[in-house]
């Protein structure tokens, strides 16, 4: 157990872990007794067993640990344990489960002496840390769940007791009994019951289930031979007793239990009855014991536990003595006495009883602390069993779970029934059970631990519930699983199942049912029972390895292990070697093929295999990439003696074979060998040794096949090896092979691959050839024979001479028929070079030195090849070459020497002046002159050449003026015009693009052509969609200094505000050149025309021509200019009121409006002698562009309905936003209004004023206006309806519509119609509304008398707050009224600032009521108009007192007609007083005021009030002189 593997670290500290009862303690006897008997582990001199259960009584005061061992061991006290080195020192620290200490290895200080004195955690923690006697070995044993108390670095292995296998649990029951019959049946019966069977892995569990089916079958035998005689209620007892075989956990030991009670019974007692009495007391207090024990995880009990349940030492030794199959009572080596359950399963039932009784006693759940009424039976056992389910989950050990089969058992009738007289009988309801068996499977669905899981399964079966189970078990029979997607409830079920099946499983194949991740990890508990598990081809990832590791980690049945092609990675070998590393790991066969394993998942195989060498005997790791020491390192492991594995495999067959064959040959294993050489012996095809090359374990960097005979095939063999396993060779020797044509191709694709590290590969014999071929691949970084076009762009030829490069071009494997010289600057000696490889037999066809400074003395060394017959070249490219006219000349001699081959010849960017194009042209008319293509312009520029020519049938290159408007050129044909464009041999001064499906893309291209071209002077793009971001790309070519274009064009190019500032921002930034500009049809949004406007200002700006409008638009522009003396566009009201319009005007108004650089807000027409003509073609322009109007008046035109018709066609489009509508004396009927209300209807949100003053609009008027005013959608805040015939009945509907919907108007003008006192009277009803916000309210002329006038004064005292301005002029007011009016003045609500009050025959009397109403609060009232009322003198006096109240703020007071004949009282109350501060106008007009007037002049010269007088006053006239016309 502490025998180290070799290159292993020392073992020091071993931790066994095991389920309570398996057999550890036992473990540890065996291992003390063999030691002491001389037969095992005779290296070791003291071994010092300390078991927690009697530690645990030593953890107050301190110690040392010298003093603990001498008080364990009192025959040890000379023993010097410092003297450490002269002995093997082992100490067993059994039961770490039942450890009460806090082993608290971090806080605790470091103690190093044996002999100090320290608490006995401390001790403890030193000694297995290694801080207290090093050298000393530690065997810790521990219950699985305890094992985390000791921190994983302070472990060196861990090994588990596992209890009994299937064979062996057989064999202790044909141990235990010498009746084999007897031992057969009960075989039979717990093998029935596969949970029962698996829980006889625990011996414990095996004696229980023993002791109870014996007893059963016994009893059963006995009752056979009786005779009948016996009472119903025993016969009943019996048959419970004998017919129901346990088939779960509870039934067992429950049957367990009774039969220990009787046994008891029948021992003390002498009871001999078939029922059993129960001492419920004594059962109480164990369970007691038993439940709060478990609930704080202890096994071991000391007095002082017994105490806290009401068992004293006496009862304590009494229950051990009566119950020693139950519970105990047990005395340490040296310590005191210590109590416990025989086993902690046996707690766990003795637990979950005492929670059934103390539910029977208390009607409450033990679960329960606090002091709670009783609860309904049903809901309380509901309530107890849920909250255990809930904390049996929270444990992560699992110390419930055993705890929660048994209380749930307990709930059945049928289990209670072998209870009774211990436990109530009562049925637990049906539906009670159903909720608890769902609450279960609610937790299912979770993501639990399989052991979690499955323990929730056996909870469903101890309460008879298999619906998951049937529903697994039916996919299983169909043959679905692997097309279902299961919940995680079904894949515990799943589990479940098959680890409950009667069948066993010697192998686990998980493409039965799911290839995934999810399925693996889910069976990963089935996995532990099996002998083989198939896992390859199952779509596998790393995350399924911890899983595996796990299972491989434990003491499992598992042999082999079939992973084949999954994607584990390193990352999930490495997961898997945790698990290969452990003691436990029996594994034997484990397959790794196609695994995507590197380097690292070789060595941490190789590492884990040197841990734990001693099962694992094959190995395959086909398919995989070991890397550099990969393989190595698994083979030096087969060198190590403790090795087992006798099968390590690479290779598949064929591969193997060749390795054999190549070792027969270099007597060595090609897998270790960087460098092969196979030279001179025959291969021909490599079917040898091909299978070889292709394995990735093959990682030959060098591979000399020279003079093999290796054929066609051969090479293609080699190049598929390459494409197989293309990482590591990078140098390969084939001269002296003939590869043919497709050889050589297929091993210059092999060089195409990115994954291809082949550097060097060699053919050529000829020493020359080969010296040209590796110049040029160091050069290159390539060979060329691998190339069919040789580049040695911006490279000089260096000393290569022609000799030599001609001897590699006539080798028969190079295949190269281009070479390019792109970007060089080639010496005269370099063009010699070209011209002796084109005086040479070659397959030569192209020869590319654009972009190369050969000059005209290098184009006439290289013409020297050119003449030479042996030349064939068909392709010349010589752009950019600077080449003049001499070179032209050159090459037009050449090519009359030998004209027959050349079909191309390249000569853009270069300058042939004028004699060089001719001689070029004078080439073309030679018969013999097979050139098809003699290049000027560069591809795109070539492109747009052909395409104008086929459209125009003309040269553009001649041309000063293109047109190709209306052709869809789209961006390549554009981008090919504007290359065209900039080539120096394009003169183009006009380019017109009109309907070109123009983009932005397109916009860039041409910017680009502004910015470089300084011949294009005029630009058309109109009607094209280039919008805002079109604009802007040419904004970069326009504000290029570069740009000289005068004119451009972009009418109807959907350009809004944002492309008008990028033009604006461009004409800034190069503003002396264009000048014209037309934007006619786009839209230039709030600001763009102003942005371009301002630039007409600026002094640098040339620009002469700016259209934005069309024809008729623009004239209308300067009309309305001329009459406003601004720019309409600029303007967001225009008024043309009592201008004449006539036909032709209305026509250009109407372009104008649907213009978008019009922006106008309002418009007013007012008196313009608008026709119904006229009418159509107005409203039909707003129709088209209605969204920017807001405010329209046509007041005063003959509109009539007809022409009201046309503009209801406006008023009813939903862009419609108009706010303000006036059309006061249009000639309008009732039709029209109508029509016009019918309109608002349809969109009736935004209009906000409506004048319909001066039409006639008649019953069906009036009617449509009403429902229109009734539409909740209708916020109208004034309507002015003056003089519109209005009558009582009228205004009734009027008023009824308004009291609907009365919260928006704010202003109503109902003057000069015979409301009368009647249709007042409707008003008033809304007035009195408390929703009426009526602002301004006019009455003028409506011929009501005192009632009517009362009524409305009356209706506006009840809602005064909105009130500001009133007009009642013409209507008598009487007495009421006025002392209505009056009252409403004074209340403090009520701010009126406006009150009009002439010809309401106001008689003194009534004057002096109103004057102190208003004298009451004078401070909100602006404006009084008395008029045409008899004030006179003494009215004017009470007024007066008005003025000189400092609150007064009046600014205009109207007495025109008033009777006044004395202005003194006046004068004196405007002297030294604040209302001259306020007062604007004064009207005393229609007077005969003496001389008072004077002093009232004097008083108002220097104020700002305005003093309105008859003129024909001598002192009037006097007066105007003197105040400069204040005075009117």
């Amino acid at each position: 157990m502490f025998q180290a593997p070799k290159q292993e670290k020392h073992i020091r500290t071993v931790l066994t872990k095991g389920v309570a009862g398996i057999g550890k303690s036992v473990s540890v006897q065996k291992f003390v007794l063999d030691w002491a008997e001389g037969k095992e582990n005779q290296d070791i001199s003291f071994i010092f067993p300390l078991p927690f259960r009697e530690l645990n009584l030593k953890e107050k005061g301190t110690q040392s640990l010298t003093n603990i061992i001498s008080q364990f061991f009192p025959e040890t006290k000379k023993l010097n344990l410092k003297r450490r080195n002269q002995f093997k020192v082992l100490f067993i620290l059994d039961g770490l489960d039942e450890c009460r200490l806090p082993m608290n290895f971090e806080g605790n200080e470091t103690l190093s002496d044996v002999s100090s004195p320290a608490s006995l955690d401390v001790l403890l923690t030193n000694l297995i840390k290694g801080n207290l006697l090093p050298s000393a070995l530690i065997w810790i044993t521990t219950r699985p769940a305890a094992a985390s108390k000791i921190p994983p670095d302070c472990i060196d292995r861990v090994t588990e007791v596992r209890g009994f296998n299937d064979a062996q649990k057989e064999e202790y029951f044909n141990k235990r009994f010498t009746d084999q019959n007897l031992a057969s049946e009960i075989i039979y019966h717990v093998k029935k019951s596969k949970s029962l069977f698996i829980m006889c892995h625990i011996p414990v569990f095996c004696w229980i289930s023993a002791t109870v089916l014996h007893n059963i079958l016994e009893e059963k035998r006995n009752n056979d031979l009786k005779n009948d005689q016996a009472d119903d209620a025993s016969k009943t007892l019996q048959e419970s007793n004998t017919e129901d075989i346990p088939k779960t956990l509870t039934q067992m030991y429950t049957h367990f239990l009774r039969f220990q009670i009787l046994q008891s019974r029948r021992k003390y007692d002498g009871e001999y009855t078939p029922d059993v009495s129960w001492d419920t007391d004594a059962i109480l207090s164990l369970g007691k014991l038993a439940f709060h024990q478990l609930e704080r995880n202890n096994l071991i009990f000391y007095d002082t536990d017994l105490e806290a349940c009401g068992i004293d030492s006496y009862k304590a030794s009494v229950y051990s003595g009566m119950c020693t199959q139950i519970f105990k009572e047990e005395t340490g080596i040296i310590l005191g006495t210590m109590y416990c359950f025989v086993h902690l399963s046996i707690q766990e039932f003795i637990a979950a009883l005492y929670a059934h009784l103390f539910l029977d006693n208390n009607e409450k759940s033990v679960f329960v602390q606090d002091p709670t009424e009783p609860e309904n039976k049903n809901e309380a056992m509901t309530d107890l069993l849920k909250t255990a389910v809930d904390k049996a989950l929270e444990s992560d050990s699992g110390h419930l779970d055993l705890f929660l089969r048994f209380l749930l058992g307990l709930s059945l009738q049928s289990n209670r029934l072998l209870l009774r007289g211990l436990l109530t009988q009562y049925d637990y309801s049906d539906q009670s059970k159903k909720e608890v068996v769902q609450y279960i499977k609610q937790k299912l669905e979770d993501n639990l631990s399989p052991e979690r899981s499955i323990n929730l399964f056996y909870c469903l079966n101890e309460l008879n519930d298999q619906t998951l189970v049937k529903e697994i078990q039916t996919h299983l029979s169909k043959g679905s699983l692997s097309s279902s997607d299961l919940s995680p409830a079904q894949w515990s079920a799943l589990a479940f199942v098959l680890l409950t099946s009667e069948e066993e499983m010697e192998e686990f194949e998980l493409q039965k049912f799911k290839k995934s991740d999810e399925c693996l990890i889910r069976l990963s508990a089935v996995i532990k029972t099996t002998k083989r598990a198939l896992l390859n081809d199952c779509n596998l990832t790393d995350k399924s390895c911890p899983a595996l590791a796990t299972v491989l980690g434990i003491d499992t049945s598992l042999k082999e292990l079939n992973m084949n092609n999954n994607n584990l990675q390193d990352s999930g070998v490495k997961h898997l070697c945790t698990g290969l590393k452990s003691v436990n790991c029996k594994l034997e066969i484990l397959r790794l093929s196609d695994c995507g394993i590197t380097e690292e998942g070789y060595k941490a195989l190789a590492s884990a295999l040197r841990s734990n060498p001693s099962h694992l005997i094959e190995l395959d790791l086909i398919g995989n990439d070991p890397g550099q020491s990969g393989v190595k390192e698994l083979n030096d492991l087969l060198l190590d003696p403790d090795c087992q594995l006798k099968t390590v495999r690479f290779l598949g067959p064929a591969a193997d074979e060749a390795c054999q064959y190549v070792t027969e040959i270099v007597g060595k294993n090609p897998l270790f060998l960087r460098e092969l050489n196979l030279s001179e012996h025959e291969l021909g095809d490599l079917k040898q040794l091909f299978p070889l090359l292709q394995d990735k374990h093959c990682i030959l960097s060098t591979l000399i096949l020279s003079d093999c005979s290796i054929t066609e095939e051969g090479y293609k063999a080699l190049a598929s090896a390459l494409r197989s396993n293309p990482s590591h060779l990078i140098e390969l020797d084939l001269r002296g092979n003939d590869p043919g044509q497709s050889g050589v191709k297929q091993l210059n694709d092999i060089l195409q691959h990115d994954s291809c590290k082949l550097k060097a590969i060699r053919f050529l014999k000829s020493p020359a050839a080969q010296e040209a071929c590796d110049y040029l691949t160091e050069v290159l970084g390539t060979s060329p024979l691998v190339l069919k076009e040789l580049d040695l762009s911006e490279v000089k030829l260096g000393d290569l001479d022609g000799g030599k490069l001609s001897a590699l071009f006539m080798d028969s494997h190079n295949k190269l028929e281009k070479i390019k010289l792109n970007n060089c600057r080639l010496t005269e000696k370099s063009c010699s070079v070209l011209a002796t490889v084109l005086s040479s037999k070659t397959i030569l066809k192209e020869v590319n030195l654009n972009n190369s400074l050969l000059l005209d003395s290098g184009v006439k060394k290289i013409c020297e090849g050119l003449k030479n017959p042996v030349c064939e070249l068909k392709i010349l490219k010589l752009s950019d070459c600077s080449i003049t006219e001499e070179g032209y000349k050159a090459l037009a001699s050449a090519l009359r020497s030998n004209p027959s081959h050349l079909i191309e010849l390249d000569l853009t960017g270069n300058d042939p002046g004028q004699s060089g194009v001719k001689q070029l042209s004078d080439l073309l008319q030679d018969p013999n002159c097979q050139l098809k293509t003699l290049r000027f312009l560069g591809p795109a520029a070539d492109e747009a050449c052909q395409y104008v020519t086929g459209i125009v049938g003309k040269n553009p290159l001649l041309l000063k003026e293109l047109n190709l408007s209306e052709r869809k050129l789209g961006d390549t044909i554009l981008n090919q015009i504007t290359a065209l464009l900039q080539d120096k041999h394009c003169k183009l001064n006009t380019l017109t693009l009109r309907k070109c499906g123009l983009t932005e893309e397109s916009c860039s291209a041409l910017a680009t052509v502004l910015r470089s071209n300084s011949s294009l002077k005029e630009l058309d793009m109109s009607n094209n969609n280039l919008q805002d971001s079109g604009v802007k790309k040419l904004q970069s070519g326009l504000e290029d200094t570069n740009c000289t274009l005068k004119k451009l064009r972009l009418s109807d190019c959907s350009i809004t505000e944002e492309g008008y500032k990028a033009l604006t921002s461009a004409l800034r930034s190069n503003p002396s050149h264009l000048i014209e500009l037309d934007l006619t049809g786009n839209d230039p949004g709030q600001t763009g025309m102003k942005q371009l406007n301002d630039l007409l200002q600026d002094p640098k700006c040339q620009l002469k021509t700016l259209r934005f409008l069309g024809p008729a638009a623009d004239e209308a522009y300067q009309y309305a200019t001329e009459v406003q003396g601004e720019n309409p566009l600029l303007l967001r009201e225009l008024n043309l009121s009592l201008h004449e319009l006539g036909d032709t005007r209305v026509n250009q108004i109407a372009a104008l409006l649907q213009d978008k650089h019009c922006k106008l807000n309002a418009l007013t027409l007012w008196n313009c002698s608008i026709t119904e003509k006229q009418c159509f073609i107005l409203t039909s322009a707003l129709k088209s562009e209605p969204s920017h109007l807001r405010e329209m008046d046509l007041s005063g035109n003959k509109l009539k309905n007809t022409g009201m018709d046309h503009l209801c066609d406006v008023l009813k489009d939903s862009h419609c936003k108009l706010e303000r509508l006036r059309l006061s004396c249009c000639y309008m009927t009732d039709e029209g209004c109508s029509a016009l209300t019918s309109a608002l209807k349809s969109n009736p949100s935004h209009l906000r004023e409506l004048n319909l003053s001066g039409n006639e609009l008649g019953d069906s008027g009036v009617k449509s206006l009403g429902d229109l005013l009734m539409n909740p959608q209708f916020k109208l805040e004034k309507l002015h309806l003056c003089e519109c015939s209005i009558k009582e009945k009228q205004c009734f509907i009027l008023t009824s519509a308004l009291k609907s919907n009365p919260s928006h108007l704010k202003e109503l003008d109902l003057s000069r119609n015979e409301l009368k006192n009647t249709g007042v009277n409707h008003l008033c009803d809304v007035l009195k509304d408390s929703h009426c916000k009526l602002e301004r309210l006019r009455l003028r002329y409506c011929d009501m008398t005192d009632e009517g006038c009362s009524a409305v004064t009356s209706a506006l005292k009840s809602n005064p707050s909105h009130l500001r301005e009133l007009n009642l002029c013409r209507n008598e007011l009487g007495d009421s009224g006025v002392k209505n009016l009056s009252d409403l003045l004074m209340n403090p609500q009520c701010k009126l600032e406006k009150l009009h009050l002439s010809e309401c025959g106001i008689t003194y009397k009534q004057g002096l009521i109103l004057t102190s109403a208003i004298k009451s609060s004078p401070s909100h009232l602006r404006e009084l108009d008395l008029s045409e009322n008899q004030i006179k003198n003494t009215g004017m006096s009470q007024l007066c007192d008005v003025l000189k109240d400092p609150h007064c703020k009046l600014e205009r007071l109207s007495l025109n007609f008033c009777g006044i004949t004395d202005v003194s009282a006046l004068t004196q109350s405007l002297t030294n007083t604040k209302a001259l501060q306020f007062l604007k106008e004064l009207d005393l007009t229609n007077n005969m005021i003496g001389d008072s007037v004077k002093q009232l002049i004097d008083v108002l010269r220097d104020s700002n009030c305005k003093l309105k007088l008859n003129r024909e006053q001598p002192l009037c006239r006097a007066a105007t002189k003197h105040t400069g016309g204040a005075v009117k």
